[in-house]
């Protein structure tokens, strides 16, 4: 195979991930659902909350890598091609991307983290 489908990397994502594939694919959306009103309710993106979800999200790759290696049906070692090395690096970017938009979402509906916002950072540098 010379060319990538799409197609094909979901299913090789649904070989690696096993039966948590969809449910995970269904809490990703809901989060960014989540995500989405929350911002349209803030209208602003604070700086505290958003460094701690990125400092998060690098252990939420690792910890994605870590679910893919024991609950898929293969491991690391049976990576041979392209395709399986982009595949376990798409999955530490969305364990990355899902943890820091998942704490995100989660202190900011509890209210938490609400240092400086972005708005307030360009309203004190115009002045």
């Amino acid at each position: 195979m010379n060319d990538y489908q799409f197609s094909m990397l979901v299913g090789i994502m649904e070989i690696m991930l096993g039966v948590f594939f969809w449910p995970l694919i269904i809490g990703v959306v809901l989060i960014t659902i989540l995500f989405i009103v929350l911002l349209l309710r803030e209208r602003q993106i604070y700086s505290r909350r958003l460094l701690h979800a990125q400092i998060l999200g690098i252990f939420g790759g690792w910890f994605a890598l870590w679910i893919m290696a024991v609950l898929s049906e293969s491991g690391f070692s049976d990576a041979g091609g392209p395709i399986d090395w982009l595949v376990i690096v798409i999955v530490y970017v969305l364990g990355f991307f899902g943890t820091a938009i998942l704490w995100y979402t989660l202190s900011g509906w509890l209210g938490l983290g609400k240092g400086t916002s972005a708005k307030s950072i360009n309203a004190h540098i115009a002045n």
